[in-house]
Parts: C-alpha cells; sequence; structure tokens
C-alpha cells in the first residue's frame, strides 16, 4: 500500500516538473517573438516613435511542439509589415531537433508504428505516418544526391553483391534485388560507393551498374570482390579490363555443400578451409589436388568438379598482400551490411510497393551506417599494398 502511494506520489512530482518545464519553454518563446516583432516596428508596444516602421495588430494562436511538449504560441500581427520570425519559421510546427530525431529513428530502423508511439511518449502528441512520409521524402532528395555523387578517389578494393528483396512489380509480388558495391580507399577506409535496382541480377543490370560506376568516377581498380553470377564476371571483363576478380571463398563452400550430404560437411568444411590456409598459391593448388582426390574416394564426384572448376578463381587474393587475405577473400564486409539492411529495414517493411521505393530505403540504412563508426574505422593498412605494387613495378623496369 506504501509503495503505491510513493509511486503516485512520484508520479504526481514528475506530471509537476513537466507542467512547469512546458510553461517555462511556452512564457520564453512568446517573450522571445514579443522582441523580434518590436526589433521589426522599432518601437515598443504602445510607444510614439518616429522611427517606428509599423504597427501592432494583435496575435494569432498557433500550436507548436517542443521537446517540452505541446505550447501555444502568441505569433503577432502587424500592420505594414511582414512578421517572419528567425525563432520559428513561418508553418514550422515543430523544432527542427525532432524532424531531426523523427528521420533518425526512421532510417535506423524503427518501424512507422513505432515512432508514431514513441513520439507520443516523448513529446505527448503522435506524430501521424502522413507526416513522417513528407519527411522522409525531404530525406529521400538528399539520398538521391548522395547515391549519385562523384567518386573523386581511388578504391584499389571493391566488393560487390546483390541483397534480395520482396518487391510488387505489375501487380505481382516477386523478388527483386538491390545492387551495392562497397570501395576500400587507398587510405585504408570502407565507403559505399555505389546502389542500384539490379531486377533479377543479370548481365545487363550488372553492366549498366558498373557503367554508372564508371561515369562516376569509379578508377584505380585492382581487386573486385563478389559471388560467382555469370552477368557479374562478365560485365567486370567488359567494364574494368584491368581489375582482377576474387570469388568469394565463403559463397564457394556453400556451393559445394549443397551436393554434399549433410553428415559429411564438417569433414569437407575442414578438409576446404585447408586449401585457403596454406601460404601461397602453390601450396594451395598442391593441397587442393590431394583434396580432390580425397572428396573422390568419398564418392563426393559433383562436390570434386565443383572444386576443380572453381578453384582458381579463389585463389586470385593471394597475389595481393598477405596482411590483406582474410579481409579480401571473402564478401563479408558486404554480407554483414546485407544482413543489417534485411534485420533493420526490409523485414519490417515486408514487401515494398515498387523497386524504387526499395532502393531508397537501402540507401536510406547504408548511408546511416557508413557516417557512423563502420566508415570511420580504418579497414586495411593499405601501405602493404602500395610496397608490393612499387615492387613490381621496380622489377619490370629492371627486366625492361
Amino acid at each position: 500500500m506504501s509503495g503505491n502511494i510513493i509511486q503516485l506520489n512520484e508520479q504526481l512530482i514528475h506530471n509537476e516538473l513537466k507542467t512547469i518545464v512546458k510553461n517555462s519553454v511556452e512564457e520564453t518563446l512568446n517573450a522571445l517573438l514579443d522582441a523580434e516583432a518590436d526589433k521589426l516596428v522599432q518601437a515598443e508596444r504602445y510607444a510614439r516613435e518616429q522611427t517606428r516602421k509599423g504597427y501592432r495588430a494583435g496575435h494569432y494562436e498557433r500550436s507548436f511542439s517542443t521537446q517540452a511538449g505541446d505550447v501555444t504560441l502568441k505569433v503577432p500581427k502587424l500592420k505594414g509589415l511582414t512578421f517572419e520570425s528567425a525563432i520559428i519559421q513561418r508553418y514550422q510546427r515543430r523544432e527542427c531537433s525532432v524532424e531531426e530525431a523523427l528521420v533518425e529513428m526512421y532510417l535506423a530502423g524503427v518501424a512507422m508504428r513505432h515512432v508514431e508511439s514513441i513520439t507520443e511518449i516523448l513529446w505527448g502528441q503522435k506524430v501521424s505516418a502522413g507526416t513522417i512520409s513528407n519527411l522522409n521524402q525531404k530525406c529521400f532528395a538528399q539520398i538521391e544526391e548522395w547515391r549519385s555523387r562523384k567518386l573523386t578517389e581511388k578504391y584499389p578494393y571493391v566488393f560487390v553483391d546483390g541483397i534480395f528483396l520482396k518487391s510488387c512489380w505489375g501487380g505481382s509480388f516477386e523478388n527483386a534485388s538491390v545492387l551495392v558495391a562497397i570501395g576500400v580507399t587507398e587510405d585504408g577506409y570502407r565507403e559505399v560507393i555505389g546502389t542500384a535496382e539490379g531486377l533479377k541480377e543479370d548481365t545487363e543490370s550488372w553492366k549498366n551498374f558498373f557503367v554508372c560506376l564508371k561515369s562516376r568516377g569509379l578508377d584505380g581498380i585492382k581487386l573486385i570482390i563478389g559471388d560467382k553470377n555469370l552477368g557479374m564476371v562478365e560485365s567486370i571483363g567488359e567494364v574494368f579490363p584491368n581489375a582482377r576478380y576474387q570469388r568469394c571463398t565463403v559463397h564457394m563452400y556453400r556451393n559445394i555443400f549443397s551436393v554434399v550430404p549433410r553428415k559429411t560437411v564438417k569433414e569437407v568444411a575442414k578438409m576446404l578451409k585447408a586449401i585457403h590456409a596454406q601460404e601461397n598459391k602453390a601450396a594451395a593448388k598442391e593441397k587442393a589436388k590431394s583434396v580432390i582426390s580425397r572428396l573422390r574416394e568419398m564418392k563426393l564426384n559433383k562436390a570434386a568438379d565443383k572444386l576443380e572448376n572453381g578453384l582458381e578463381e579463389t585463389l586470385t587474393y593471394m597475389d595481393f598482400p598477405s596482411e590483406h587475405w582474410l579481409r579480401i577473400r571473402t564478401n563479408n564486409v558486404i554480407e554483414r551490411v546485407n544482413r543489417e539492411i534485411k534485420k533493420r529495414r526490409t523485414r519490417v517493411i515486408g514487401t515494398f510497393p515498387d523497386g524504387e521505393s526499395a532502393l531508397m530505403l537501402v540507401c536510406a540504412r547504408l548511408r546511416y551506417i557508413a557516417s557512423n563508426d563502420w566508415g570511420k574505422k580504418r579497414y586495411l593498412n593499405m601501405k602493404h599494398l602500395t610496397d608490393m605494387l612499387a615492387e613490381e613495378l621496380y622489377c619490370e623496369a629492371k627486366i625492361s
């Protein structure tokens, strides 16, 4: 009983403090508006001054949402002048901080219905889905500008992949993809350098994507890391002929596991990992020969064929600095981001009404991720690559 009384008293005190803060904010804002009006008129209320520019004509009331709650503003009306407040912009119904918070919550992956509930708890007023949608349209304009920006740096390593989403096409629901490219700069930092609608991840989609990246200034590519998608591999050779291709080793493992009995997957996984744990490419190829022989002895001929046919493209990373091997032999850098997008944004929404809305929301999430610690942490020490390339140039010059 006493506990309930204490809680009730605490609630009453909390409500009283909230009311005091709200009233204080309201009085302060109205005083500032009056001061602005006096400055514009160049005379205080009822004062007879020769410098007077206009006259007061009462005021009108309007609601304004603040972090302390809804307050009533008494906006001055003037004769002979237009009252423009520097404190509260015309027709603005919320503080900028509130608007930014709404967009931030939405882009951080908070569902629309949760945003409405949160705003009601924080500001005592539920913000409608329409209001949030209008704010997001402004945000999406900035996202489109970011998506099409010029690429001014060089990116020796580029990771590419597609994220599959449910989308509505012509009245039917189908799988669509958003193509994503993440580059590593010459300073070793990751950057989201491109996104585009991928439809079915076909050759035409990948080619258009790479051509767009190139037209925006993508240059200096030494290695492109991605899954074994024929359309993507063909397009790399056509658009970036000097770039080399590294097939994600994890994707190759999964492809091999698809033809391996479940009971032997762990054993096969150890064998495959042993290939990519070798100290150089020659040793890896020798190890692969023994693994292929062992797979055939285990009557896993399909798995042996897949390994034999796809081995070379999974060993490209070994021609680059060994200090980078762990991070450039797989597509994990972009896989993690894709999982984050699905977890935080696309699973909340479910099915997108069209490809553009899916693209915009994926871009919003990518931009949000890249602007935080992810994009500010050095991913690789690129001095190792610079030294290796310089040594190769020196050797070529010496031979010629």
